[in-house]
């Protein structure tokens, strides 16, 4: 069972070549969250019952080929992602609140240059809006390490780096729920095509957003040659859109998954951000 089922119940939107799950609960302004490459949707235990608590109702979207998702698509990514989260925006009625995590972040991005009127905010964590520089013979490898018949352990080998500095209580748990889905039918060749995305149209598009943003960023996170200066490009980028950038809140003793890591730095910020948007007379956030 996904941890995130304890809390919301689990529903499918039929996206023609496969089906997307998610999680639903509580009632209230929309708030969607979509997790990383290799992750899951209970990635958000520790937010999603507190934004159902405070008043949200909160959809805990599963990537194409992760969890409980399908995996027979033709295709994986950003700019996939962004289409599913429009798909499932659209479908529950929105303007939405996006929580995306790590890629997710890019495809939030895309959601709110594509589709202005469906985001109400963003809330980037852990964001890959463009491709960070990498040695050509390392991204090689990667890919190579992310491929069948090893993928699965590969990835259950690599993830706990990227949880530098603290690790959640749950964690060897959770890790093996990551581990268990992609052993599921189609999971890992899937996981294998989205290590293929790029982060360039996020990059091209991001000046264009002009939702209000909040960037979360683990000052450890492995990711990113320095965290704090990617936070910052990426503030700097949604301030040409003329609305003031976005607020950022680098966590400390955290990796790539601060949101898991130091949920008691990152939960209150988040229900802070989402508190100060806008609402409508209908009681759902304001349409960008």
């Amino acid at each position: 069972m996904n941890a995130t089922d304890r809390t919301s119940i689990l529903r499918h939107l039929d996206r023609g070549e496969g089906r997307l799950a998610y999680g639903l609960a509580g009632s209230g302004p929309l708030v969607v969250t979509s997790p990383g490459m290799g992750d899951l949707r209970s990635t958000w235990r520790a937010l999603s019952p507190q934004l159902v608590a405070a008043g949200y109702r909160v959809a805990d979207a599963e990537l194409r080929g992760h969890g409980d998702s399908d995996a027979g698509f033709s295709s994986y990514g950003d700019s996939e992602t962004a289409d599913d989260l429009i798909a499932l925006i659209d479908e529950l009625g929105g303007p939405a609140v996006i929580v995306g995590n790590s890629m997710s972040a890019g495809s939030a991005v895309l959601v709110a240059a594509r589709r202005p009127e469906l985001v109400a905010g963003l809330v980037l964590v852990g964001p890959f809006v463009r491709n960070p520089p990498m040695n050509p013979l390392l991204a090689g490898l990667f890919r190579v390490m992310m491929t069948r018949p090893w993928a699965a352990a590969m990835w259950n080998a690599y993830l706990p780096s990227l949880y530098a500095g603290r690790k959640p209580a749950d964690f060897a748990e959770y890790r093996a729920s990551v581990r268990d889905a992609m052993r599921r039918p189609g999971h890992a060749a899937a996981f294998s095509r989205t290590t293929h995305t790029s982060h360039a149209e996020s990059e091209q598009r991001v000046g264009s957003v002009v939702a209000p943003a909040l960037v979360v960023m683990g000052d450890g996170d492995p990711d990113f040659r320095d965290p704090a200066g990617e936070a910052r490009w990426i503030e700097e980028q949604l301030a040409g859109a003329g609305r003031g950038g976005a607020e950022i809140v680098m966590v400390p003793d955290a990796g790539h998954y601060p949101h898991a890591q130091h949920p008691e730095i990152v939960t209150p910020a988040v229900l802070a951000f989402v508190s100060g948007l806008p609402l409508a007379a209908d009681g759902g956030f304001e349409r960008g």
